[in-house]
């Protein structure tokens, strides 16, 4: 049954919204599911790479800030990747715990194969919408969340992980 609101005679039924969700998901999962084809890296192993050879001598925190991941989801991504040999991690000449990110050449003979966007169609979608826009979206979305009662810890996993 359609919610009415007061100021809105119309209300859009919540099966439509529903099926706009799907639509996005349907869309995320396609364009992770493509890369993994091409080139046998998840998404979000694809975008690590690609801010990596963006940001030669990138630190872990650092990656971790530009993906808006956790820290430890960062390392985990970096393990695999060298575990690929498709980075290189050499430690800070000052502070041994540091380390800085480089990709080899065969990293970035595998980035030079994968369709774009690398960071993943929504979040080159949400760089394209307007200010007004995302506040209205984040404003929504935060009170659809309060009312999933979901663990908001979640924003920090990658959606190609999820």
């Amino acid at each position: 049954m359609p919610r009415k609101n007061a100021q809105d005679s119309q209300a859009i039924p919540s099966s439509q919204v529903l099926r706009r969700f799907r639509v996005v998901f349907n869309a995320i999962r396609s364009h992770f599911k493509q890369i993994e084809k091409q080139v046998g890296l998840g998404g979000a192993q694809v975008w690590a790479l690609s801010v990596i050879r963006d940001q030669p001598g990138i630190g872990m925190g650092d990656l971790a800030k530009c993906m808006d991941v956790h820290q430890s989801t960062a390392s985990n991504l970096v393990r695999a990747l060298q575990q690929k040999e498709l980075l290189r991690m050499d430690k800070d000449e000052h502070d041994k715990r540091h380390v800085h990110l480089y990709t080899t050449p065969a990293a970035l003979a595998l980035l030079a194969k994968v369709p774009g966007p690398l960071e993943g169609v929504l979040p080159a979608a949400l760089d394209e919408l307007s200010p007004q826009t995302l506040q209205r979206l984040d404003q929504d979305l935060a009170e659809l969340i309060t009312l999933l009662k979901a663990d908001e810890r979640a924003g920090s996993i990658p959606l190609a992980q999820l």
